[in-house]
């Protein structure tokens, strides 16, 4: 294994690297204090300098090339297939993956988890990703069908140098002016519901402790499940976290599920969705942890990955190569279409009321293959209310199904699971366990839980 930290890898515990004290004797008191202090310092040292090199790394140096897009082939995204051979579906493509919310690293805001972390650079992501999942879930609950972002047709042009109409003379200097103008100023100008509806989104993602989505509030929430500012998070407890996150919201008629060991269990899922105090069907955000793989993808989930992002009620997939979060949106032949959260960009201070919206949408997709996929993941499906339940059922058991040489990722099973949602706890050992209220013996079932390999 490689001395070096990894991109997102969990940082080493800050101890490892300090000595080991004794116990102080009455002779050592008075020299206690001062270890204690330089440790203290040690470790303020350690966090300034791996900051410093995040931001190196993940600030905006990165030279990497432009992604390509055959024109050849059909590119799926989120259950929509575009023709890139045709010019009005490469737009309408493009329109849409910039609609899409991107949640990246950042810095600049405040500290997070009573840390003097200002900065998630080097082990967010998956916070991030999760972010893009949920935001995803929340664009179909509030949006219109069909919506697209209005400043998509600002955006820079894409990889498939799909370029704006032609103008000429005076016209042509004024689109010069309003693209060198804010997206978010120019679009706050126009009196729109939607407009309203979208900035009101994003602003829950915002970088500060009041924000129902933000970092800071996934982060406080994760400590429940043992994880702190600077952890690595895995999957499965962002999932979990996401559900804590929606129930302590103000988010009208809308629930998470989280499948407990691969198995969505339909009565937990209709209770959600008919509860007596909600005015109408609760629409469900369905979260299902799972392993594609041992140590590494299994290629035969290929086919099964690609029938579910071709589903309408997808909205995504977080995992990623190993302890490097992506948010699957899609793909095109054997190749994955994904949104990095991989670039530290400055906090947004979204209490303004025309904040900048540019850098919460990406213009370009990226690309990878399916091999490099780590197999721990967590898959996004949405229903608007039971009767869409049903059919999301129904279309995901068929897609699942739809192989014979795998067993499904996943099952949907009559009942009801446990009463409770089940809780990461760790020990001292950082040693995963579940603590569930029945003790029923599951043998033939797979943990949720991230960490797979116990010692």
């Amino acid at each position: 294994m490689s001395a070096g930290w990894s991109d997102d890898a969990d940082p080493p515990d800050d101890l490892a690297s300090f000595e080991v004290l004794s116990n102080p004797g009455p002779s050592d008191l008075n020299e206690y204090p001062q270890h204690m202090e330089a440790a203290q310092d040690k470790a303020k040292l350690k966090r300034r300098l791996m900051s410093a090199w995040n931001n190196v790394k993940y600030g905006g140096w990165s030279l990497k090339s432009k992604p390509h897009l055959s024109k050849t082939s059909p590119v799926c995204l989120l259950g929509h297939t575009y023709q890139l051979s045709s010019e009005g579906e490469r737009e309408q493509f493009r329109r849409a993956f910039s609609s899409l919310l991107w949640m990246t690293y950042r810095k600049g805001f405040a500290p997070v988890g009573g840390s003097s972390l200002t900065s998630d650079s080097g082990w967010g992501c998956m916070l991030r990703t999760a972010q893009m999942l949920l935001a995803q879930g929340l664009l179909i609950h509030l949006m219109p069908e069909g919506w697209t972002w209005p400043g998509a047709c600002h955006q820079t042009k894409d990889d498939l140098d799909v370029k704006a109409p032609q103008q000429s003379g005076r016209r042509s200097d004024l689109g010069k002016l309003w693209r060198r103008r804010s997206v978010g100023s120019t679009l706050d100008n126009v009196e729109d519901t939607e407009d309203s509806k979208h900035r009101h989104l994003v602003a829950w993602f915002g970088d500060t402790p009041s924000a129902p989505f933000s970092l800071h509030q996934l982060v406080e929430l994760g400590k429940t499940s043992g994880k702190r500012a600077g952890d690595w998070y895995g999957p499965s407890i962002a999932a979990h976290i996401l559900r804590k996150a929606v129930a302590a919201s103000e988010v009208p008629n809308l629930a998470v599920y989280v499948a407990q060991d691969c198995t969505v269990y339909v009565g937990d899922v209709v209770r959600l969705c008919e509860e007596p105090q909600s005015q109408c069907n609760t629409s469900i955000i369905i979260l299902v942890p799972v392993r594609l793989g041992g140590d590494t993808f299994n290629p035969a989930y290929v086919e099964c990955v690609k029938k579910l992002l071709q589903l309408k009620c997808c909205i995504g997939i977080i995992g990623g190569k190993p302890k490097h979060s992506l948010y699957f949106v899609g793909f095109q032949d054997d190749k994955l279409l994904y949104l990095d959260p991989h670039l530290c960009q400055a906090a947004v201070d979204v209490s303004q009321a025309n904040f900048p919206l540019e850098s919460f949408h990406c213009k370009a997709a990226r690309k990878m293959s399916f091999h490099r996929m780590d197999p721990s993941c967590t898959l996004g499906f949405y229903a608007r209310n039971r009767k869409d339940f049903d059919s999301l059922r129904t279309e995901i058991t068929t897609a699942l199904t739809s192989s014979l040489e795998t067993y499904p990722i996943f099952t949907f099973v009559e009942g009801n699971g446990q009463d409770e949602h089940e809780e990461e706890v760790f020990t001292s050992e950082s040693v995963a366990h579940i603590v569930a209220k029945d003790k029923r013996k599951r043998s033939n079932k797979r943990s949720s839980v991230d960490d797979f390999v116990m010692l």
